[in-house]
């Protein structure tokens, strides 16, 4: 898809997002979409939903840490869970 398209503000002042875009972006009618403007530079991006994060989070890595009574744990079962702690 290319990423430059020239469209037209219409009386009203509204722009049409081309349809290529619109399906790229999942966007449709109702979905919600954020202007920023910077530098004379305007963008468009979806306000992520409640989908959207769910489907992020499934992405995570999951590690299942057991901890003792003293709040140990083995580093050989759980490798990645000090760095974790450390660096977030």
């Amino acid at each position: 898809m290319n990423n430059q398209v020239i469209g037209k503000v219409s009386q009203k002042g509204q722009i049409v997002i081309p349809i290529a875009m619109r399906k790229s972006l999942g966007l449709e009618k109702g979905t919600e979409v954020i202007f920023e403007l910077n530098d004379n530079k305007l963008t468009i991006q979806k306000v992520p939903t409640a989908l959207d994060w769910a489907d992020l989070v499934k992405t995570l890595p999951v590690e299942n840490v057991e901890m003792d009574k003293e709040g140990h744990y083995d580093s050989e079962k759980s490798p990645d869970f000090y760095d974790w702690m450390v660096n977030g």
